[in-house]
């Protein structure tokens, strides 16, 4: 159920591998397993256990179970916070060894993983701890005849399915609003990165966790997803991934009509008006699609540059491109990118590149594998010119190190191209006219803008997008939303 492994950075740890659940990890019902692959060397690190739809059924009868027992039930607000908190220092104590497994099975840069996706972690569970006994209800004065008030009660067993690009962030995102409500969870990992989340389950039963109250499964989308997703038992199904396998979440959701929270692809546009400050903007728009191997459901990979700044935006973009974006190992401290996830997401990046090549762009910067030492699933940041909006790279996420750069003579114009797409996630815009920039933030079609950065998201603020972007907002207050129900209670007071 376990195995000893030693990182290229020789720290060791004993890696679980089975399905956590009621505080236990076990086998697969029927022994299948799935091999996780370093993208580095794309050798195999270990095989971790599968769940079929038997162990959905088995880890969502344990959360049920969990929901209604006194040990989890009965808990006041602050003991549930308590709790939370204690799960966030062990976090932050095992904090090194998590890196190195998130470096390892996913390819991030060590640094990366360390500094901000571990940091995280913490910041998040505390978050929502602090909010754990704040989850008031009101009292709404109806007259004198009448008490009404409201309360917030914890939908029941919440399945939730996290993607591959962040595995320790989008644990924790879905995590900490779900625990602070009361509820019980049977989180479902990304069967190409398992290691990190699976080794942090076992922190929950050390923090003291009740039995059942979370339960971590690894296994396929199709198998072990749509089980839990389809389970009559489970109350709410929370998922991030992409738009395509978020609307069929959506469709299997709906025999039961359970409660959805969606967020889904993007293909965020980035404005750089005439007046900006060009460092700045080439500095956070590099950062906003070269960023964690350009494998970001936010990346500002649409870049829209006023046609008098466009050729010195471009020129600064690349040379930024080629200081920063150093390719190589992740392991190593120099490193910026590391390898795009699997074999599968290599080739898709490759191909969309070929196929943005064929449609009349231009490759200026970038553009070709990069193997280091003859291994991995490494690509060369690459900078698309002369793109075209009905081009497929302008208009679909690739999800990869790839920006097409777009120029643009009118504010109007600026805003029509940003809005040309079926996706709504995040935006940017660049400008020092502040009245402006509030002006577009307002007309651009999106559920978050930045204004004079890029992918600044913080644990306080919602995230989420519009139109097929998703549905719902996680983290902030408002990602508490999603995990209770309002009650009304009305009283008589004529009786």
């Amino acid at each position: 159920m376990e195995v000893e492994l030693t990182a290229p950075n020789g720290r060791k740890w004993t890696q679980p591998l089975g399905l956590f659940i009621n505080n236990e990890f076990v086998k697969s019902s029927n022994g299948q397993k799935i091999a996780s692959v370093n993208p580095t060397t794309e050798e195999e690190i270990c095989s971790v256990f599968a769940a079929t739809a038997d162990d959905v059924d088995t880890a969502v009868a344990a959360a049920r179970k969990a929901f209604k027992d006194p040990s989890w039930k009965s808990l006041s607000g602050t003991e549930r916070g308590a709790l939370m908190m204690k799960m966030a220092d062990l976090v932050e104590q095992h904090a090194e060894t998590l890196a190195t497994i998130e470096c390892l099975d996913n390819g991030k840069p060590y640094a990366v993983a360390l500094r901000e996706n571990v940091a995280e972690v913490v910041n998040v569970l505390k978050y929502y701890a602090g909010y754990a006994d704040k989850n008031f209800g009101q009292v709404i004065d109806v007259g004198p005849a009448k008490l009404a008030y409201t309360v917030k009660e914890p939908l029941g067993v919440c399945g939730q399915i996290i993607p591959w690009n962040y595995p320790l962030d989008m644990a924790a995102w879905k995590l900490g609003p779900a625990l602070c409500c009361g509820n019980t969870v049977v989180l479902k990992l990304a069967e190409q990165t398992p290691l990190s989340v699976l080794y942090m389950a076992r922190l929950f039963k050390e923090a003291g966790f009740p039995p059942g109250v979370v339960n971590i499964i690894n296994g396929h989308g199709r198998e072990a997803g749509s089980a839990l997703v389809q389970h009559p038992l489970v109350d709410k199904i929370a998922f991030t991934g992409s738009t395509a396998t978020g609307k069929e979440v959506m469709k299997m959701a709906s025999a039961t009509m359970k409660n959805i929270t969606l967020e889904t692809g993007g293909k965020s546009p980035l404005i750089v008006f005439d007046d900006a400050d060009l460092d700045q903007a080439v500095t956070w728009s590099h950062s906003g699609i070269m960023s964690n191997q350009g494998q970001i459901c936010t990346a500002t990979s649409r870049i829209m540059v006023h046609e008098k700044v466009y050729d010195e935006f471009i020129k600064k973009f690349k040379a930024r491109v080629e200081e920063i974006s150093v390719v190589g190992d992740p392991f190593e401290e120099t490193t910026y990118q590391g390898p795009q996830v699997t074999k599968a997401q290599y080739d898709r990046v490759l191909s969309y590149i070929k196929c943005g090549e064929e449609e009349g762009a231009t490759i200026a910067l970038g553009g070709e594998p990069m193997p280091q030492k003859g291994k991995g699933f490494f690509i060369a940041p690459t900078v698309f010119t002369n793109v075209k909006p009905n081009m497929k790279i302008f208009r679909e996420e690739i999800f990869g190190p790839c920006v097409a750069m777009v120029a643009f003579s009118t504010e109007e114009e600026a805003i029509q191209l940003a809005n040309d797409t079926t996706y709504g996630l995040g935006s940017a815009i660049f400008t020092r006219d502040l009245v402006r920039a509030h002006r577009v933030a307002r007309d651009i079609e999106a559920g978050m803008v930045w204004i004079n950065s890029s992918n600044d998201s913080d644990f306080r603020i919602p995230f989420g997008g519009v139109k097929q972007s998703g549905i719902g907002r996680e983290l902030g207050e408002a990602g508490l939303a999603p995990y209770c129900n309002v009650k009304a209670i009305h009283v008589n007071m004529a009786a």
